[in-house]
């Protein structure tokens, strides 16, 4: 907790220092690591990658997602292929548009979202599904309920038997539930775009209670570690005209790391009525003085080490410079203890 003159940091949970393990246990955990079957052999490097370069379990049914990705009109992405974005991802494929839709592998991550799916921005990334499976069963459904003649034959074929676990065609007609984004939110799980859309319509109907009420509950733990639905709190308080509760919102949502707002850290600033305060508050922290002054107080270099990281992170996240700071946020969690980690967030290519 920071303070002094009205400002505060707080690290986020999720970059805790970790239990440490012994080399022995880590041979263990990597030999008992899943193995996941692929039809296709140009998905083996995302398997490969995440098993032994993110060294994380991959997801159950990632190729399904691919291959869904694919029939979408997604090209694949090389994993690997992380120049240019927050160290943390692991891509999988890229719109039309040009967004990256990818897999987030945490420092150390919550319970329950070891892998979410995210939409990679400059500033960060966007929150798209607590899992593989989540969002496979989201895409399958929206694509159910564009109709039958309207339906993609092709990303149903590619869907095959382990798709359908997840999801069956025509569970949305059957379910008799008209609107699309109840049904998710009913059926699938409850995701920030779908909440924000029915914040949005209560806002428009002047509806203020019912506004307030949906935005309360999106702060309420369905996203451990992403500060977005606090932003979007704020914002639908200062636009009902709460300014001091818009303003220590913003500022609640400032202690997540920066790259999970949703949006540029200065538009989140601006509510919470900072300027560069906080900016230069954790460039002191990274500093040869600031880390002495942390170890002086009892902190473990570990934990240190893992600020820096998180601290580095969030600046990099103000103008995209990710790249800038890749090698040294690698030494933070060699130093911390996650030589994974560290190997991990240096690999490109």
């Amino acid at each position: 907790m920071r303070f002094g003159v009205g400002l505060f940091y707080r690290a986020p949970f999720a970059y805790a220092l970790p239990t440490r393990c012994s080399r022995a246990s880590s041979i263990l955990c990597l030999s008992s690591r899943s193995v996941v079957s692929v039809s296709n052999p140009s998905y083996l490097d995302h398997v490969s990658f995440i098993r032994d370069v993110a060294t994380i379990n991959p997801p159950e049914r990632l190729n399904c997602l691919i291959n869904i990705l694919q029939a979408r009109g997604e090209s694949i992405v090389s994993p690997g292929a992380k120049e240019g974005l927050i160290p943390l991802v692991i891509p999988l494929s890229k719109n039309s548009s040009g967004a990256l839709t990818s897999l987030l592998r945490w420092p150390t991550s919550p319970t329950g979202m070891e892998a979410p799916v995210v939409e990679v921005k400059s500033h960060g990334v966007l929150f798209l599904a607590k899992s593989v499976d989540q969002y496979i069963c989201r895409l399958l459904a929206e694509e159910d309920a564009k109709g039958l003649h309207r339906n993609n034959e092709k990303l149903w074929e590619v869907a095959d038997s382990v798709g359908k676990e997840l999801y069956r065609k025509g569970g949305f007609l059957e379910s008799g539930i008209a609107d699309l984004d109840v049904y998710l939110l009913k059926k699938v799980g409850v995701f920030p775009d779908v909440l924000e859309r029915k914040i949005a319509c209560y806002l428009e109907k002047g509806d203020y209670v019912s506004a307030l009420v949906t935005g309360e509950f999106y702060t309420r733990n369905h996203f451990l570690g992403f500060g977005r639905p606090f932003v979007f709190n704020a914002e639908i308080l200062l636009k009902v005209g709460r300014k001091s509760e818009a303003k220590d919102a913003a500022r609640g949502a400032l202690k997540s790391p920066w790259w999970t707002l949703g949006c540029r850290y200065q538009e989140v600033a601006a509510i919470a009525g900072w300027d560069d305060e906080q900016i230069e508050y954790i460039k002191e922290k990274i500093s040869e003085e600031g880390r002495k002054e942390d170890l002086k107080k009892g902190k473990l270099p570990e934990q240190v080490a893992l600020d820096e990281a998180a601290f580095l992170l969030d600046l990099a996240s103000i103008d995209g410079s990710w790249d800038a700071v890749v090698d040294r946020v690698a030494e933070c969690y060699i130093v911390a203890g996650l030589p994974d980690v560290a190997k991990f967030v240096k690999c490109k290519g």
